[in-house]
């Protein structure tokens, strides 16, 4: 406990420290936000601010796992940082394209989902022959699992990888929303890995829990920086690479709720908007939008979500006693 404890307080100095570097060459090099013409034109003061700030504790987290290898017993937790480096440097690239063209828009839907596809789909593959992924479905409070063909299993899991992915890049539409969301979901990962007796495994969320929290000091409203696709991608990569190389895909549910809640809040907006010829269910969206066109500070609705997804982590780990003990 002691090491997991210390590789969180390291990935906090690290990723700190990096920020603190990182940031004037990002303003040397005109790395800047540009701002969606469809999106709230009350960000436009935004425009300019520093992207690609993920790469703080993208950095750090490397370092605290590269660190610890010789002390290592399972290595497993090198397919979780290679899967997420792979997500985020699919980030890297559409921040670099947007940056290169002076345009918010980088790569393109399909380019993006067919990368993800397979990156999906060779960390799944190689968790299955590693005999890490059993391809058992847990059902979280039921502590029942269901025994599914890998194949199937691969497939559907490819699918729930890539939304998970996309549905963590959402939620990045406020300052300092995404990073905070997240800490408590790698609260949770480190502290079921720990119970587990995963405990190289609780490494890599353990050292992203400090990470973003000094992250924080940086992408707090009014935000010094953003973490780009590179750093929200990532951090969709960790969270659904922990959740199946735990083998428990289902709890995304419950500690990924808010990510859930702002892709449904598109989803129902753009079908209701075509059915309808132009109506609305939300006066934006992803939803976080919405409440700013209500008249909520962006500080409120990153406290409020980050509440929500704070206690459904709690009912998550309930959700999983019986499967830790």
């Amino acid at each position: 406990m002691t090491r997991i404890l210390v590789t969180a307080v390291v990935g906090a100095v690290l990723s700190g420290g990096i920020g603190w570097l990182l940031l004037p060459v990002l303003r040397a090099l005109k790395a800047g936000q540009s701002i969606r013409d469809v999106g709230p034109t009350w960000h436009n003061y935004k425009a300019g601010t520093p992207m690609m700030g993920g790469l703080m504790f993208i950095l750090a987290t490397i370092i605290c796992l590269v660190s610890n290898i010789i002390v290592m017993e399972d290595y497993t937790v090198f397919y979780v940082l290679a899967l997420s480096l792979c997500f985020g440097l699919v980030g890297f690239l559409d921040d670099f394209f947007k940056l290169k063209f002076k345009r918010n828009l980088g790569l393109t839907s399909l380019q993006k989902a067919m990368l993800q596809m397979a990156v999906s789909a060779l960390y799944l593959y190689l968790l299955y022959k590693q005999g890490v992924m059993s391809c058992d479905l847990y059902i979280p409070f039921a502590n029942v699992t269901y025994q599914i063909h890998p194949l199937v299993y691969i497939f559907f899991a490819m699918f729930v990888m890539v939304g998970c992915v996309n549905a963590v890049n959402l939620t990045d539409g406020i300052d300092g929303l995404c990073g905070s969301v997240t800490i408590p979901v790698m609260a949770f990962f480190t502290v079921a890995a720990f119970a587990m007796e995963r405990l190289d495994m609780a490494l890599l969320p353990a050292s992203l829990t400090g990470g973003l929290i000094a992250y924080l000091f940086y992408n707090w409203h009014p935000a010094k920086v953003f973490m780009g696709d590179t750093g929200s991608l990532f951090l969709g990569g960790v969270v659904c690479a922990l959740a199946f190389a735990l083998d428990m895909p289902l709890i995304l549910i419950l500690v990924g709720f808010v990510y859930i809640v702002e892709t449904l809040s598109v989803i129902l907006q753009v079908g209701y908007f075509k059915l309808t010829h132009g109506k609305r269910i939300f006066k934006m969206a992803p939803i976080h939008h919405h409440f700013e066109m209500s008249g909520w500070k962006e500080e409120k609705i990153v406290l409020i979500f980050a509440g929500i997804t704070a206690l459904m982590c709690v009912l998550a780990w309930f959700g999983i006693a019986g499967k830790v003990v």
